[in-house]
């Protein structure tokens, strides 16, 4: 089936405008939300509440986020949204509590670790639907290091940002784990498959450096 085309020079010019949109102090502060909610998370139990709290515009403009986590460089949570529905701050907030807390890969983060965390933010441009018309077609169009990609399928749906490509950096291996982590067979393929495509602005740093 073929789908509607997307350029995917749009995605970076998203990229582009989103680096240049939020200042180092927007960054610091996004970083601090991050951590405050977990730390949140390890003494009271619940996220971090940035209702009553006053930001810069742009912090408080809709957006979708991900939040990873890791320790030594090794994955320890990630949890997004895919969608835009909330302030950014909001959905920074929410996601870092979830993803030290209810990612189920792995156990509640636990106060041992909170030191030891590294806190990386992706903010993701509006998703493109791809046009294709085989899996061959979908594989030429994809750009390693670039294209965060959303499968959705028989009623599931996973994505993989960005930043997968460096673990996975074949194109056919990047799209058979992504069926994969769907709950799909590696080879699995149909009429009614769709892919988008996203970008993200990502930034990020350890704990210890997040006053």
């Amino acid at each position: 089936m073929i789908r509607l085309a997307t350029t995917s020079a749009l995605l970076v010019m998203e990229h582009l405008v989103l680096s240049d949109f939020y200042s180092n102090n927007d960054k610091i502060i996004m970083l601090q939300v991050a951590a405050r909610s977990i730390k949140s998370g390890l003494e009271q139990g619940i996220e971090l509440d940035t209702r009553n709290e006053k930001f810069e515009p742009e912090l408080l403009q809709k957006r979708a986020t991900f939040i990873t986590l890791e320790i030594a460089s090794r994955l320890r949570g990630c949890i997004g949204s895919l969608e835009a529905y909330r302030p950014l701050i909001s959905d920074i907030s929410s996601n870092a509590y979830s993803a030290a807390f209810k990612d189920p890969r792995f156990p509640p983060l636990d106060k041992e670790e909170y030191p030891r965390l590294e806190i990386h933010i992706s903010i993701l441009s509006p998703a493109e639907e791809i046009a294709f018309d085989s899996e061959q077609s979908l594989l030429e169009q994809l750009q390693p290091g670039v294209d965060g990609l959303i499968l959705s399928d028989r009623g599931r749906r996973s994505t993989f940002l960005p930043s997968v490509w460096e673990q996975l950096p074949d194109k056919t291996l990047f799209l058979s784990e992504l069926k994969h982590k769907a709950g799909l067979d590696h080879n699995h393929w149909s009429d009614t498959i769709q892919f988008e495509r996203y970008s993200t602005y990502s930034f990020g740093d350890d704990i210890k450096n997040i006053s």
